[in-house]
């Protein structure tokens, strides 16, 4: 079992990544192994809703986002990590998750559904608990399991040095780990048992709200 740790940050080694790597400790010592994939510094283009990727079975732009697409396949669970920017997750990994998530659901066989997924987020004082509400409705939409702590997913600092001195945000870290680990080895339990994953329908119905009166 496997769990791919993102870390949406511009700074490789901040505070984000050292909420990482807490979560990455903790699942080594439940036997899950972790890979760490970092979506760089370089600008990262929005979804521009042209819907190629229904054609192509992949993003139209051949980028970072078709490379972490295909290597999401060969994962069991995610953790998205963010700092926050303004109340919410920063520009470029909401643009990473736009496309990755958006040009998913064309692949065959799908890379996230009935995956475990959780977010992550680092903070200097507020506007973690916004960020989570945004980042979790993409785990929502794919069929993803999200995983919980024991408390909101986030740490507190402004260096890597005091998140390191946030023992409740570690713990919660550590808690969030052993619960997704649980979890992997559940599911793993009942592949074992022959019991199937959820039927889908194979069409999917889509409607707005509007209707033409005439």
């Amino acid at each position: 079992m496997k769990v791919l740790l993102v870390n949406g940050s511009p700074n490789r080694s901040g505070c984000t990544n050292r909420a990482l790597e807490e979560i990455a400790r903790t699942f080594r010592e439940e036997g899950i192994e972790t890979g760490m994939y970092w979506i760089g510094r370089q600008p990262i283009g929005g979804c521009i809703g042209c819907y190629q990727c229904t054609k192509k079975k992949q993003c139209v732009f051949d980028d970072r986002i078709n490379e972490f697409t295909a290597l999401a396949a060969e994962y069991d669970g995610f953790i998205f990590g963010s700092p926050v920017y303004f109340s919410g997750m920063n520009g470029s990994l909401m643009s990473f998750m736009d496309r990755v998530f958006f040009s998913a659901s064309a692949r065959s066989p799908h890379p996230f559904r009935f995956k475990p997924a959780a977010a992550v987020v680092s903070a200097r004082r507020s506007g973690t608990t916004s960020a989570l509400d945004q980042m979790n409705k993409y785990f929502l939409h794919q069929q993803m399991p999200v995983i919980s702590s024991r408390y909101w997913n986030m740490v507190h600092g402004s260096t890597p040095e005091e998140v390191g001195q946030d023992r409740e945000g570690l713990q919660i870290m550590r808690v969030l780990a052993r619960n997704m680990a649980w979890f992997l080895k559940l599911k793993e339990a009942g592949e074992r048992a022959g019991i199937p994953l959820p039927a889908q329908e194979e069409a999917r119905i889509a409607t707005n709200f509007i209707r033409n009166n005439g």
